[in-house]
């Protein structure tokens, strides 16, 4: 497939420490297929939630078709998120237990044309971490600058 849709939040890799990370596929309504393939997703403030031990996804804007009828979806409802039953129970065990949070980090189409979600449980970072992790990467970026020029 020559359209390669690979959206992603860099957000959440500044704002979480990601620990173990999960490919879902996603439940779609009818032209919310056709904006993510226009590219039209944000997935800034997304987070997943259980009910009924399912995971749907919160805060997944796509945005409306421009040329669909009045059968358009809404761009900021809940989307049912497909994992294995055994996958959704350690999820679902982890977070109740420490206090993890799931974060969407990245949207993408795979080859046979099905929207996916990388998702990734995560434990917040707190200030100190953040500026932490900026001065390592930042000392790795002027070491590998340094060996450039050797």
């Amino acid at each position: 497939m020559a359209n390669r849709i690979n959206i992603k939040n860099k957000k959440a890799y500044h704002d979480y420490e990601l620990i173990e990370k999960y490919i879902a596929g996603v439940q779609l309504q009818g032209t919310e297929i056709k904006s993510i393939r226009m590219g039209k997703v944000s997935l800034s403030d997304s987070y997943c939630v259980f009910h009924k031990d399912e995971l749907y996804i919160r805060g997944l804007q796509i945005a409306e078709y421009a040329w669909a009828s009045y059968n358009n979806h809404d761009p900021g409802r809940e989307r049912k998120l497909l994992l294995n039953r055994k996958e959704l129970n350690k999820l679902l065990r982890k977070v109740k237990e420490s206090g993890l949070t799931i974060v969407a980090l990245r949207v993408f189409v795979n080859e046979k044309g099905l929207a996916k979600i990388e998702i990734a449980l995560a434990r917040g970072k707190k200030q100190y971490d953040k500026r932490e992790t900026i001065k390592r990467k930042d000392t790795q970026r002027q070491m590998e600058r340094l060996q450039k020029i050797k």
